[in-house]
């Protein structure tokens, strides 16, 4: 490799025999509904989590054309998720579910690094989260 090369750094497919990432068919079905009626086929759904919400974390989903340098990347059914290495630690064997029901339909996570949820389902903490106990309620949530 020549000196002035440029490097490119990509992350393997991971199957969802791994673990990292279970999405549901229920989730895919609407996923690649989305997809059609967005006309993006190709492109991959990112899972994230940021700072905020009721309980500390909050759980983000945006379309993407192109995974990032070192993004988890898993397919099922043929769609694409794709998580940031940061996120992953607190998504690692997380289950993604679309759930409809009388009150509205939405994505639902299931996450075992959660140790409390906010009702609304959007904003969770996990066990190593500092100042947890000062977060607020569901009345602070903007969901």
């Amino acid at each position: 490799m020549a000196v002035n090369e440029p490097v490119t750094f990509t992350q393997p497919q991971i199957s969802e025999e791994e673990h990292i990432l279970t999405v549901t068919p229920a989730a895919v079905s609407v996923i690649r509904q989305l997809l059609e009626q967005r006309n993006i086929p190709g492109y991959s759904l990112r899972v994230f989590v940021s700072g905020g919400g009721c309980s500390g974390l909050q759980y983000g989903m945006a379309f993407e054309q192109e995974p990032r340098d070192f993004d988890a990347v898993v397919e099922t059914d043929g769609v694409k998720l794709v998580v940031d290495p940061t996120s992953l630690m607190y998504l690692q064997g997380a289950t993604i579910d679309y759930v409809d029901s009388l009150m509205g339909g939405g994505f639902r996570i299931d996450n075992p690094n959660a140790v409390s949820s906010c009702g609304c389902g959007h904003s969770f903490r996990t066990k190593n989260d500092a100042g947890a106990e000062n977060s607020g309620g569901c009345g602070t949530c903007s969901h």
